[in-house]
């Protein structure tokens, strides 16, 4: 599953007028940052803390603020992302510095269509793996005590529909991908590229064989084959899985759109959120399902 909903960082101050060298404009230091960037920038000195990944989660510092745009942004130059905060563009490079120290963002070349002009290629600012994160743990402790607020005040029935809501567009998306496949094979593995796509890191296969089958001479262990097990998918990677930990009922819903997409009843075997090391889903062959997926197979 994937979560939802990432809020808009406050637009900063808005145009500027032309002013004479060295007089600075109201309310700004002689070195042309904005007083409440200066604030910023003398309360993340006296607190350690938020030069580093709180600091980002946080967003409690004008650093925090910048990482975030770049995230919500992508790819961008120093002159958007001051222009947008209210910033200078020295204010906004010592910002930028901070970040890329810190590890949080890195820089690229801007990528050219056509002819490009004279002059070094513009320099672009992204958001890196862990800044990322920085932000991913927020929205976990957002999302967990939202879903707890919505358990206590309507139930945990509520909290499943949620879930139910929450899946129904990713379902949506996968469906005629999943659909066009030839068979059920076909299916399990358009399903886990799907999920890969999404930042899952899925992949698919057989299920590991149990037992044999009653083809052959069973009495003299000759011509035995084994039985087909059905498929399974793993995914190495749950962008949810420390709320899901505390709420399995996005494990279920995520089970049950599975069971629906692959026309098939679906099992799942482990998860990240319960401490194993990959999310297994166990796919029955077509030969042996008899009965539609149902809430069962979306056991965890």
């Amino acid at each position: 599953m994937k979560s939802s909903g990432t809020p808009r960082a406050a637009a900063g101050a808005g145009g500027t007028t032309a002013r004479k060298p060295g007089v600075p404009k109201p309310g700004v230091p002689g070195d042309g940052t904005p007083a409440v960037a200066q604030r910023s920038a003398r309360a993340e000195h006296s607190a350690p803390a938020e030069h580093g990944i709180s600091g980002i989660a946080g967003e409690r510092s004008t650093r925090g603020q910048v990482a975030r745009l770049i995230l919500e942004l992508g790819p961008s130059t120093a002159a958007t992302l001051g222009g947008r905060l209210g910033l200078t563009p020295a204010a906004i490079r010592r910002h930028l510095d901070n970040l890329i120290a810190d590890g949080m963002i890195e820089t690229r070349t801007a990528r050219t269509y056509g002819n490009r002009g004279r002059g070094r290629p513009a320099k672009v600012f992204v958001i890196t793996d862990a800044g990322r994160s920085a932000f991913e743990h927020a929205y976990d402790d957002l999302a967990t005590s939202a879903l707890r607020f919505l358990e206590q005040a309507y139930g945990p029935q509520a909290v499943a529909e949620f879930a139910r809501q929450q899946v129904a567009e990713t379902e949506r998306r996968y469906q005629p991908v999943v659909a066009q496949a030839s068979d059920l094979t076909a299916r399990v593995h358009a399903l886990a590229d799907a999920l890969s796509g999404d930042g899952y890191a899925a992949a698919a296969g057989p299920a590991p064989t149990i037992g044999t089958g009653n083809q052959g001479n069973n009495a003299t262990g000759t011509g035995a084959a084994p039985i087909d097990n059905g498929a399974q998918i793993c995914q190495h990677h749950c962008p949810v899985a420390h709320v899901a930990a505390e709420f399995p009922q996005l494990c279920e819903a995520e089970t049950e759109a599975f069971g629906r997409l692959l026309g098939t009843p679906v099992r799942r075997l482990a998860t990240i959120a319960h401490g194993d090391g990959i999310c297994t889903t166990h796919v029955t062959c077509s030969s042996r399902a008899t009965t539609p997926a149902s809430p069962e197979g979306s056991d965890i």
